[in-house]
């Protein structure tokens, strides 16, 4: 269904709640605005099939703009908010954007790529304007409610954050299907996690995030209410579920860590007994953790592992974790294979790269070359996100790592994740990422940064407490896996995912020691 669907049965329910302000978007003014903005997107040129961007902090006004260009049968690109100049006008040229919207809270970038994105010929802005960009305010008014006379469903296309590198568009078969048709994702949501009317999705995350943006547009394709907060906050998220009755959220493990680092005391002030179905994915959850989250919110966990590309979904509940920990789950719509570089099927309980064997139909925008490392090397149609991991008997996976992380030390594979998951528990420990770094007898060795609960202030308590950390982590690993040397750190770069941007510290010890990766 679309949001017209659910304006016809109930104008008036909240198909989008603020949660800061707790200003409501109902469904009739959802569905008013997308057919303005397709509308005003068909009077500028704009035609099925054509590109648009945006680049838009949490706004109240960001679902009317992406189902507008749904209603129009549009491919847009959601672009983070976070970026620099010219990695948007990057993302711009390259996706064909012939459309641009922001916002006022973006208007000196707005005006640094008005001459590097010459390909744009409509460029609309939010809450005011500056030279070169028309109130998008202004031109909606102007434009009628009245659907347009051929609705076809658009799609995105989204980039990569680009953790290991330039970002690329992940471009997906567009069906040009009648607007409303039912899509795979929502049917999953109402299979797994039980999407309805009744839903109340708490969205913690930024929209332009492939997972944040598909689960709220699947929540509005089946009625349900969408809570957006501008950023995640670990305790405005638990005060969220209470105020709001949440029934649905998305978090990350990170998100997890946070919440579990709270006081006792304000983990126990809120109410979140109306949680039916918390699901998280993105990363690995370390095992701890995650038990914890179940101890503490109960039966209701849920997680999956999936990418962008939509080459395959795993999935697993509360009940097949605790009897398969630290699984991603079992695959619901592909089978998994497990190969080494060479391409030859590994058995089980050995590690290797992640194959999906679907009939998903994916490609890397303008990069024939990344879509092709994405393919099993021995030409049978199995593609992979680059990940690492085995199976068990019961053909639950495991994910270690990246391929991008793993460390190479002595010719010893070592996977940064596991000596990341037993930090991470530490009480010290805020944050934490390992990678290799470089070593002139072993090739590499492992490095780990901790951001700290309280930071050391001399050399001898950092000493002390890198000291106690390898220990910790010793307790639980090999001595090779574990860091030789810490560091600390006021912060991590971290995507407002959730999501590590690991390659950056990575990249910034390898130009140290003079050598690149």
């Amino acid at each position: 269904m679309f949001p017209g669907h659910y304006a016809t049965l109930n104008p008036n329910k909240p198909a989008v709640i603020d949660a800061a302000t707790g200003s409501i978007l109902t469904y009739k003014q959802l569905d008013d605005s997308a057919n303005k903005i397709s509308n005003l997107l068909r009077s500028h040129g704009l035609q099925v099939g054509d590109h648009i961007a945006l680049c838009i902090e949490n706004h109240p006004r960001y679902f009317e703009i992406i189902w507008g260009c749904h209603y129009a049968g549009l491919i847009y690109t959601a672009c983070s908010s976070r970026l620099t100049s010219d990695e948007l006008s990057y993302i711009i040229n390259d996706c064909g954007a012939k459309a641009y919207i922001t916002s006022k809270y973006k208007a000196d970038q707005a005006t640094e790529i008005l001459s590097t994105t010459p390909g744009v010929d409509l460029r609309l802005m939010i809450d005011g304007t500056v030279s070169g960009y028309d109130s998008f305010e202004d031109a909606l008014a102007l434009c009628s409610v009245t659907p347009l006379e051929e609705r076809i469903d658009g799609t995105d296309m989204l980039y990569s954050s680009g953790t290991t590198g330039r970002p690329k568009g992940v471009r997906l078969e567009f069906a040009r299907s009648p607007l409303g048709t039912p899509n795979a994702l929502t049917g999953l949501g109402q299979f797994l996690f039980s999407f309805n009317e009744d839903v109340v999705y708490l969205s913690p995350a930024p929209l332009y995030h492939a997972a944040p943006l598909r689960w709220n547009m699947s929540v509005h394709r089946t009625g349900g209410t969408s809570v957006v907060m501008n950023h995640f906050d670990a305790e405005e998220f638990l005060h969220c579920i209470e105020r709001y009755k949440v029934t649905h959220t998305q978090t990350v493990p990170t998100m997890f860590v946070r919440m579990l680092k709270l006081a006792p005391e304000i983990r126990g002030k809120y109410d979140v007994s109306t949680l039916t179905c918390v699901f998280h994915a993105a990363a690995p959850c370390p095992v701890e953790v995650k038990r914890q989250m179940i101890t503490w919110f109960g039966p209701v966990i849920h997680e999956y592992y999936a990418g962008s590309e939509g080459n395959g979904f795993v999935y697993c509940n509360t009940e097949q974790w605790l009897a398969h920990p630290g699984t991603v789950g079992v695959a619901l719509n592909a089978t998994i294979h497990i190969l080494d570089d060479e391409g030859t099927v590994l058995p089980v309980g050995e590690t290797g790269t992640v194959y999906f064997e679907s009939n998903a139909n994916f490609e890397y925008h303008n990069d024939p070359e990344k879509t092709k490392a994405s393919r099993d090397p021995l030409g049978r149609g199995w593609s992979t996100l680059g990940d690492i991991g085995y199976i068990d008997d019961d053909k639950f996976l495991y994910l270690t790592d990246r391929k991008a992380y793993m460390i190479i030390s002595g010719g010893v594979n070592i996977y940064p994740q596991e000596a990341e998951n037993v930090l991470v528990n530490h009480p010290d420990v805020v944050d934490v990422a390992v990678f290799g770094v470089p070593n002139d007898e072993f090739g590499e060795e492992v490095k780990a940064v901790v951001q700290p609960v309280a930071m050391p202030t001399n050399d001898a308590e950092r000493s002390e407490l890198s000291k106690r950390l390898i220990a910790f982590c010793k307790e639980s690993l090999a001595d090779f896996k574990c860091p030789r040397t810490i560091d600390f750190r006021e912060e991590l770069p971290r995507h407002p995912t959730g999501k590590l941007y690991k390659r950056l510290l990575k990249d910034e010890y390898w130009a140290k020691s003079g050598r690149s990766i």
